[in-house]
């Protein structure tokens, strides 16, 4: 927490070096209705980060919590509202500024296992929550009814299929064909 007791802000030269820090976030109905907007998203209904920030050497600090959230999304196909529900596993790893090496340019990159970003002041959790959300969300949500149609279209057979759609060989053997037709002329 930071000074002002905001259990969604960590001001890291508050925080103990020997025990981990827990937290529990659950944005108020207000402060949903905002980051459903800001993802572009119909609704927000629940949204929790729980977890803890564990201290590690050389200053560094370690984020490990479990995202839940219940959203509510337009289908790609009718626009209904599409409800999902969200259970991810949230890390990242806080280090020293100075601890971060700098690829050399032109070098290969290493991705490393955990995410690791330089140590702020200050751990907004809320900014934790909402970027882990918005890599969470599916990117192409169908309604049950969007389903049913899929379900419900008529499938071509083969035969139609290879009917209706010229082999893309066809021509290359056609050309093939009159090239030898052609030579067997000459001789």
């Amino acid at each position: 927490m930071d000074r002002g007791g905001n259990p969604a802000r960590l001001r890291v030269s508050t925080l103990r070096r020997d025990v981990p820090t827990e937290f529990d976030l659950r944005p108020e109905a207000e402060e949903r209705a905002a980051l459903a907007e800001e993802l572009g998203i119909l609704g927000l209904r629940k949204a929790r980060l729980a977890g803890r920030l564990t201290p590690e050497a050389g200053g560094a600090y370690r984020l490990t919590a479990d995202l839940g959230a219940t959203v509510v999304q337009a289908c790609v196909v009718t626009l209904d509202p599409v409800t999902t529900r969200i259970d991810e596993e949230v890390s990242l790893l806080f280090r020293p500024a100075q601890q971060i090496a700098e690829p050399d340019p032109g070098s290969e990159l290493e991705v490393p296992e955990d995410e690791e970003e330089a140590l702020p002041d200050v751990i907004d959790l809320r900014t934790i929550l909402a970027e882990a959300l918005s890599l969470a969300l599916p990117p192409y949500p169908r309604s049950d009814a969007a389903l049913a149609m899929v379900e419900e279209a008529p499938e071509e057979s083969e035969e139609e299929v290879s009917e209706s759609r010229p082999n893309p060989f066809a021509g290359l053997a056609e050309l093939r064909d009159r090239l030898s037709k052609g030579e067997k002329d000459e001789d």
